[in-house]
This record gives C-alpha cells, sequence and structure tokens, in this order.
C-alpha cells in the first residue's frame, strides 16, 4: 500500500492511495494563494492600478515593464491570476479509479484532473457538497471571464529572471506548473462524472475495498472516508469539526479499529477561538457603522457566511444596528441562500427540528423578508440604484484579488472611516492588502475556522486508536512563527508519518488473509476433526476460482461422458479412471512415528545411529512436505 502526496497544502489536500488493487484520490484541493502575487483584476477602470509602475530590474538589463508592476516595495504581475495545481507528474493520474471527495472546498481542481489527465473514473461526494461545489466553481468562473485580460505575463517565470526578483515573488514555487481558471464547459463536464452518496452508505470498488462516507461536522455535506477491505482499514479524516455550528456533528465512533489514520485539514488558526473571532466580528462591525463608516466582509459565498449572519440577526437589535442594511453580492448569491435552506437532513439535529414547525433553519431567510439583507449578482444592475450607506457588504473573493471586493476596496479604500474585515484564514490578510497600499480604512483580522485544533485532535486520536497516523510535515513542528509552542504540533507514538509534495509513502502494514468463501456443496462433504477443544480442521479438494477481487473455492469438476459414437465396438472399452487430486500434507512430520515407519520398513536402519538421514516424505507417503 502507498500513499502519492500531489499537494503541499495541508487544508486543500490532494493524495493518491493504492490500496489493494485500486487507486483512490483523496480530494482535489486547488491551492488559490498563488493569486496573491497577481494584481487585482477592477471591474471598473482604476487609475491608480493603471498608474503602477513597471519593474525592471537594478542593472536595467532586465525590462518587464508590461508584465511586472511595482507598489508599496513589491512587485505583482500583471495578467489574469493563475493557481498552483496538484503534481500531475507523480504517477498516471489516467489510472486513478475513483476520487473521494470531503468537502466543496476540497474539489476546486476537480476539472484539471478530469478533463486533462485521461481519467475514465468515478467521482464519488454527498449531494451538498456537489451542488455548493458548483456554485463556487461557477462563480469563481464568472469572476475570471468578466474582466478579460489580452495579455499572458510569461517571461517572468524564466529561472534566470525569478532569482533577481524582490520576494516574495522570488520564493514562489513551481511557477511554470501554474494554470488559469477552467470553462464552465470543462466544470460541466468534470461534475457529469460525480455519484451522490450519503453519510454510512457503503460502495463496493470492484470487489476490492469499500468505501464509506462519514459526517464530518465541519459544512453542509462534509465527509471523512473509510476505505477498508475485510481485514484492513484506513480512515482519511479531511476538515472536521466537533463545535456545535450548522452541520451534522462529526461521526466519531466509525473511525476506531484503523489500521492507518491519514489526517488533513486541521485549523489554519489553531490560537483563535471561533466563538471569540465571532464576537470581535460583531463589536468591530458595530463600532464602524455607529461611527457611520461602512464594513466590507470579504467571505466565500457559501459556508462561515451562514454562521455570519445568523450571529448578526441576534445582535443587531442589541447593538442598534437595525437601520443599517446588509448586501451579500455574488453571482451565486440567491442559489447559496436558498441551498442553505433545502438541505434539511444534512443540518444539525437543532436545525432539522425548525423544516418540521416549519421554520427556515437559518434566520438570514427573515432577514431576506424582511428586506434587511439584502442579495444581488453584481454591483451593476439593480444594485447601483438601491445601494445606501452607511452598510455591510459580505463579498468574493477573499483573496482580494478578483470578484466585486477589488471595486468596494477601491471605493472605500481611503476612508478611515471604513472597515474591512478579514474572517476567512485561507489567505494572509496583509499579502491581501499590498496591492492597495497605502491604505486608510481599518483591517480587522479576525480568522473564523471551526476545524480541528491540535489539542481536539489528540484527544480524538486517543480515543479511536489508530495504528499509525499520516500527516502532512507541517502537523509535526510548531509554526515557524511560534516555534516555542510545542502544544501547536502533533506529538503522537509512534510518532505520525510526515509527507510533503511529491513524496510517495509507504504505509506500515502487509496484507496477512484474504476471505474466501465456500460453495454449500463443497461445505456439505467436509468432514472436520477435532485437533484440540474448540479447534476442527478438514481437508478439502477443490478450484479456486477469483473473479473482480473475489474469491470462491468451488468442487472439482466432474469428468464429462464419453461422447456416444456410431461406430460399433466389438468389445466394449472402459473409460480410464480418473483420480481425483491426492490429499497434501501440511505442517511439522512428528519425529517418533516417522522414525517408525521407517524402522517398519526397513529403509536404512542400520545408517541411523551414525548419521543424521532427511528423507523425502514423498518415499514415505507418495507426497511432498515442507519440512
Amino acid at each position: 500500500m502507498k500513499l502519492y502526496c500531489l499537494s503541499g497544502h495541508p487544508t486543500l489536500p490532494c493524495n493518491v492511495l493504492k490500496f489493494k488493487s485500486t487507486t483512490i484520490m483523496l480530494d482535489c484541493g486547488l491551492d488559490i494563494t498563488s493569486a496573491l502575487h497577481f494584481l487585482p483584476l477592477p471591474l471598473v477602470h482604476s487609475q491608480r492600478l493603471s498608474k503602477l509602475p513597471g519593474w525592471v530590474s537594478k542593472d536595467g538589463m532586465i525590462n518587464l515593464e508590461k508584465e511586472l508592476k511595482e507598489c508599496a516595495g513589491r512587485v505583482f504581475v500583471d495578467s489574469l491570476p493563475e493557481f498552483c495545481l496538484p503534481e500531475k507528474e507523480l504517477l498516471d493520474l489516467s489510472t486513478v479509479d475513483v476520487i473521494l471527495i470531503s468537502n466543496y472546498h476540497c474539489m476546486m481542481a476537480l476539472p484539471y484532473i478530469t478533463e486533462h489527465t485521461g481519467f475514465t473514473g468515478t467521482v464519488y461526494a454527498t449531494e451538498p457538497t456537489l451542488q455548493i461545489g458548483r456554485l463556487l466553481m461557477e462563480e469563481f468562473v464568472n469572476f475570471m471571464e468578466r474582466v478579460p485580460k489580452a495579455q499572458s505575463a510569461t517571461c517572468w517565470k524564466s529561472k534566470e529572471i525569478q532569482r533577481l526578483l524582490p520576494g516574495p515573488l522570488k520564493d514562489a514555487q513551481e511557477v511554470w506548473a501554474w494554470k488559469r481558471c477552467y470553462s464552465m464547459q470543462e466544470v460541466n463536464s468534470a461534475l457529469s462524472k460525480v455519484q451522490l452518496v450519503g453519510y454510512s452508505q457503503k460502495v463496493e470498488l470492484f470487489g476490492a475495498v469499500q468505501v464509506t462516507p462519514l459526517s464530518s461536522g465541519y459544512s453542509l455535506g462534509s465527509s471523512n472516508w473509510i476505505i477498508q477491505s475485510h481485514y484492513e482499514k484506513v480512515s482519511y479524516v479531511s476538515g472536521s469539526s466537533l463545535l456545535t455550528t450548522h452541520p451534522q456533528p462529526m461521526d466519531q465512533s466509525s473511525l476506531k479499529n484503523s489500521d492507518v489514520l491519514i489526517l488533513t485539514g486541521l485549523t489554519q488558526i489553531p490560537t483563535a477561538n471561533p466563538d471569540g473571532m465571532l464576537g470581535e466580528f460583531c463589536s468591530n462591525l458595530a463600532m464602524t457603522i455607529r461611527a457611520g463608516g461602512n464594513v466590507l466582509v470579504p467571505c466565500h459565498s457559501s459556508g462561515v457566511i451562514y454562521d455570519l449572519l445568523e450571529c448578526l440577526y441576534q445582535f443587531m437589535d442589541s447593538a442598534n444596528l437595525g437601520t443599517a442594511p446588509f448586501y451579500f453580492i455574488s453571482p451565486v448569491a440567491n442559489s447559496s441562500l436558498e441551498f442553505s435552506q433545502i438541505f434539511a437532513e444534512w443540518l444539525c439535529q437543532n436545525k432539522q427540528s425548525k423544516v418540521y414547525l416549519p421554520e427556515p433553519p437559518f434566520p438570514h431567510a427573515e432577514l431576506v423578508q424582511t428586506n434587511k439583507l439584502k442579495h444581488y449578482p453584481s454591483i451593476h444592475g439593480d444594485f447601483s440604484s438601491e445601494f445606501r450607506q452607511p452598510c455591510v457588504v459580505f463579498t468574493g473573493h477573499p483573496s482580494l484579488r478578483f470578484g466585486d471586493v477589488v471595486h468596494f476596496m477601491e471605493l472605500w479604500g481611503k476612508s478611515s472611516l471604513n472597515t474591512i474585515i478579514f474572517t476567512e484564514p485561507d489567505f494572509a490578510y496583509l499579502d491581501a492588502l499590498a496591492p492597495y497600499q497605502p491604505l486608510a480604512m481599518k483591517c480587522v483580522y479576525c480568522p473564523i475556522d471551526t476545524r480541528l485544533n491540535f489539542h481536539q485532535v489528540s484527544k480524538l486520536l486517543k480515543e479511536v486508536q489508530p495504528l499509525h497516523v499520516v500527516c502532512p510535515e507541517q502537523y509535526t513542528q510548531p509554526p515557524p512563527s511560534q516555534s516555542h509552542r510545542s502544544d501547536l504540533m502533533l506529538e503522537l507514538q509512534p510518532p505520525p508519518m510526515a509527507y510533503r509534495r511529491c513524496s510517495v509513502l509507504g504505509l506500515p502494514f502487509r496484507r496477512r488473509y484474504e476471505r474466501i468463501q465456500i460453495l454449500p456443496e463443497l461445505a456439505k462433504s467436509l468432514v472436520p476433526s477435532e485437533i484440540k477443544p474448540g479447534v476442527s480442521v478438514a481437508t478439502v479438494s477443490a478450484v479456486l476460482h477469483s473473479k473482480d477481487n473475489k474469491h470462491v473455492l468451488q468442487p472439482v469438476p466432474k469428468p464429462a461422458p464419453a461422447p456416444p459414437t456410431k461406430k460399433r465396438k466389438r468389445v466394449q472399452e472402459e473409460p480410464p479412471e480418473r483420480l481425483g487430486p491426492k490429499p497434501l500434507l501440511s505442517g511439522a512430520v512428528p519425529l517418533e512415528p516417522f522414525l517408525a515407519t521407517l524402522h517398519k520398513q526397513n529403509k536404512w536402519c542400520s545408517m541411523l545411529p551414525q548419521m543424521r538421514v532427511r528423507v523425502s516424505c514423498k518415499e514415505i507417503y507418495g507426497t511432498k512436505c515442507s519440512n
């Protein structure tokens, strides 16, 4: 059994597991942090961005003014953003049989895999994961296609030029493998390969292994996966949460008795308490609104935004925010709000019970009905005529490189009355703000990440007790900025097996047994003999039939009767007797009966006192033995 690691991002994993005769891809996350090296894509012309100076090397020998722009001491690529794909050269991805998706954030690279590698297998995901993943991909493509750029920057990727660039662009990895966004045609083709599964539903893969999704408690439809044969069990834990939020709670008991547990997707902010961050979010938002300023919340169109809106629903009356409008701007805003209300069976019990009252499970439905929350596909159209300030705007993309958020950064960035509040932990907020400097608006960092922290995962592993743990190498050492914090790493016995991008791990257990079925008619012929109390054995002569990784013992076929002949024979000949297979001996040869048999047959008896003799069992019993 081997594990191929195709991604170096611990919360956007892509691994391939070779288990028995199947090749299984575990998630296909897309690393979008590479977009931070590019200039923002404004929806309307930005004089500030258009006037940025081009980059020229200090000696003047290299001039890339058309590709690279300087801003506040940093260099950015002036073209459509490109993204870091999972590694494609480590193994032949056309051999992948199935792809298991754990949550909608970990499927953003799916079109690159299914449409450009010769993949012919099946993708398994829950219905919320598929539908919300489709919305995120549709939004992603829309952000790219509505602000096209004719130029394509490639010269800067030359190794000779890149090493002369200032950081952090100088240190960017795998830049030649970066790719632009896919098209909607590729998205639709990729998602047509998805087969829907429900929690605890067992899916057979070629008769070799069985895969089962379990609730991970992180987001709508998010899953951990059990991959098992009759005698081996692998658990894949990715993006899980033990906190009480809107999804179904995490299924922990099914993870017990695992031979190997593959662990990814822990919290990116282990020192931040989500409840504390929600409190800071609400208080900073209220202070800005009271002072007459606007609040910008860059966020994904699904996930944490549901919890933010619910928190504000409970907070707004006590904070006197009843008159400030909330705007949710995304090409998929309407669909996202509707999906969150219709996937009731994937919600926690408290929200499920509301559906039967009947009440909407999320309070943002009431906010929409009372016009306190308005949603729009973009800043154009109805929004421009209904927009009023001060207000709160939820929009994407959290990287601040594309989407409607770029327009609001240009519009509100020059006023200190306004505040931008970062709630998504995926992007370093200082890097996200870099191309907008100098910036007058206030910046607040309140990352809300409900995934498992190191204390929670250590407790979980003690309960489920896997024999071996496999995890990204980032989890085996403290963060570089907090090297003294040994509590921010996994300390296990035996130590976890760590992986990094492009590494191949041999997982530390061997297949010892296979399950074989015996047909009833063959079972009837067995005559067990008790060799010790509670243990009986029986010899069997049979034919082993193997197909689709299932093994069956069948009776030895009887000889076919001789075909009739028209020619009359003078003497009736008996058909040749078909001998059955000879019984085979196994185990150790008992020494005393063996010597007694030799003595009876009077073979080499005179030689026994002088020398030790090795005699073939075939000469005594008519068959062979290993001893």
